[in-house]
């Protein structure tokens, strides 16, 4: 087997199999106005750019010394998350890995944009912190994210996930130390263009 088509087969297991497992990884969520349960910060993942629609981000809460699957999203979808309170390093997946630190006070919903980009093979992916603040390029106050919103649902992770997961965690753990190496060699002002602070979650009415 050539080196290409080896690279192109792990490619395809990476990104292309949560997009066509033979059971639903996600399916619609019963509640679709979450609020933060009492004592945990709420962290919402929205895919809303039709750019590799069909093609599955997977979603992860990324410390150094441990991975936690959350969920796949594509097209027109969102994921709401209960998280412990605190800095945590959130990962999402597909042809390639990318990261966002967070900070998170409890009680408060916080929106995090997962944003395609052209891939060798597939779409890559990107984390974009969302501000609440209206100078920011991506905030809770503009249009964009109230069309956001309005045309994405809440879906909720299948049995079928986590064992896509177990399957799979081997190949994400690589990723997941190929591209750290390129994260932690980032220039400090464009890292601090990837972290969502504890002052951008709002407090649910």
């Amino acid at each position: 087997m050539s080196k290409l088509l080896r690279v192109a087969l792990l490619l395809l297991s990476l990104c292309s199999v949560p997009a066509f497992a033979k059971e639903p990884l996600m399916v619609r969520a019963e509640d679709q106005n979450p609020k933060p349960e009492p004592g945990k910060a709420l962290l919402v993942f929205v895919r809303a750019a039709f750019v590799g629609g069909g093609i599955a981000s997977t979603v992860y809460d990324a410390p150094d010394d441990a991975t936690r699957f959350l969920g796949a999203l594509i097209f027109k979808q969102k994921m709401a998350v209960q998280m412990e309170p605190g800095e945590h390093r959130l990962m999402v997946v597909s042809e390639n890995a990318d990261f966002v630190d967070v900070k998170l006070d409890a009680d408060k919903t916080y929106y995090l944009l997962v944003s395609p980009r052209p891939g060798v093979w597939k779409a890559r992916f990107s984390l974009l912190p969302i501000h609440n603040r209206a100078d920011a390029k991506y905030n809770l106050l503009g249009e964009d994210f109230k069309k956001w919103m309005e045309k994405t649902e809440y879906v909720t992770p299948t049995p079928a996930a986590a064992a896509w997961y177990e399957e799979h965690k081997g190949s994400v753990a690589e990723k997941k130390t190929e591209y750290l190496v390129k994260w932690n060699k980032m220039d400090a002002p464009d890292r601090a263009e990837l972290v969502l602070h504890a002052e951008d979650g709002v407090v649910a009415k």
